[in-house]
């Protein structure tokens, strides 16, 4: 098999354009090696030399020990775990160092490409004739645009993509493959990934003496500038108020949001989280996998809730909870610690018993 990487480098670039790019400083033991030329990345235990790398956690001091990059990222006190031919590039965030050095390598690794290279509309996507592209909007093969939608200029709309009618999306926005845009608003810088669903019905249903009664959902779906949202992620539009997520914000792959949600600027929501109907998300809130919000819960600025973590009141700003249903974090480890050391007696006693 050939041609197995799917992401090549732009060109080489020199250690001493990387040491500017990350104001890391470059340790040589005197050699010159400003000119030393990186063409590619690779973990610690992996790399060749050409390739860059970096090192923040002790676990891997056995991998460094053996390591053949070119160069890589670590901090000060481990430079004497570095072996003699690796350039050091030393930097107090190693694995912000290399995110930064690999974006200026790689940089059509960062965001959905066309899948077919191409410019312009494909003669085999389906373009509304009142809809409105800026110049240099790519539209993959597939896709459909509908009546009255607006699209900004350098936004790449992949194979099989759904845009509905009257959506707006903005200025440098990146739409993964079969995902589907009904009733929303983008922001500029927007990325999207493949089977993302934005702006369908949100779960709205009133008790009634014989089931439920569906209520419309006439609202929308905002998403503010430098937002990226996950593969296969879900984000309802609102009932009677507009469902939010705010300004660089980042959401993971099979994420549910309900309607009338406002998420903050600058958050994380990992994978497997739900956040149902009503809640509200303060600014730069931080969200584990699998943790479940139960409706019209508000979250304050700051605060983080951990990995399957069931949420029901309110979290104070700045606070962290875990544990179902959830509670601040110190109790809850606590508790589980209780709970650990209970089960070893009973099991010890058991023990002595037999």
């Amino acid at each position: 098999m050939t041609g197995t990487d799917f992401f090549d480098a732009k060109g080489a670039i020199s250690i001493a354009d990387i040491a500017a790019l990350t104001s890391a400083r470059v340790v040589a033991d005197g050699r010159d090696c400003g000119d030393a030329a990186i063409v590619g990345v690779a973990s610690v235990d992996e790399a060749h030399p050409g390739e860059l790398t970096f090192y923040d956690n002790r676990r891997y001091a056995g991998a460094l020990a053996l390591c053949r990059a070119t160069a890589c990222f670590l901090r000060e006190a481990d430079l004497r775990f570095l072996p003699h031919n690796v350039i050091g590039l030393v930097t107090e965030r190693p694995q912000q160092a290399m995110a930064l050095a690999m974006a200026e390598l790689y940089p059509e690794a960062m965001a959905p490409a066309s899948l077919f290279g191409g410019a312009g509309v494909s003669p085999s996507a389906l373009v509304h004739p009142e809809a409105r592209l800026e110049p240099g909007v790519v539209v993959d093969p597939g896709a459909s645009i509908g009546p009255f939608a607006e699209i900004g200029s350098d936004t790449v709309i992949g194979s099989h993509a759904v845009i509905g009618p009257h959506v707006k999306i903005g200025r440098g926005c990146r739409i993964g493959p079969h995902v589907s845009v009904t009733h929303a608003f983008i922001g500029n810088r927007v990325i999207i990934h493949a089977g993302a669903r934005l702006g369908q019905d949100g779960f709205g249903f009133t008790p009634v003496s014989k089931g439920y009664l569906k209520t419309p959902q006439l609202a929308r779906v905002i998403v503010q500038d430098d937002v990226e949202i996950g593969a296969n992620t879900t984000i309802d539009r609102g009932a009677l108020r507009d469902t939010v997520v705010g300004q660089g914000s980042k959401i993971d792959n099979l994420v549910q949001i309900g309607h009338n949600v406002t998420v903050g600027r600058g958050c994380v929501i990992a994978a497997q989280a739900g956040i149902a109907g009503s809640c509200e998300i303060g600014d730069f809130v931080q969200i584990g996998g699998q943790a479940a919000i139960a409706g019209h819960i508000v979250i304050g600025e700051g605060a983080g809730v951990a990995a399957k973590a069931g949420v029901m009141r309110d979290i104070p700003a700045f606070s962290r909870y875990g544990g179902a249903p959830a509670r601040p974090l110190r109790r809850f480890l606590r508790g589980e610690a209780l709970l650990t050391r209970l089960s070893r007696r009973i099991s010890d006693k058991n023990d002595k018993k037999n």
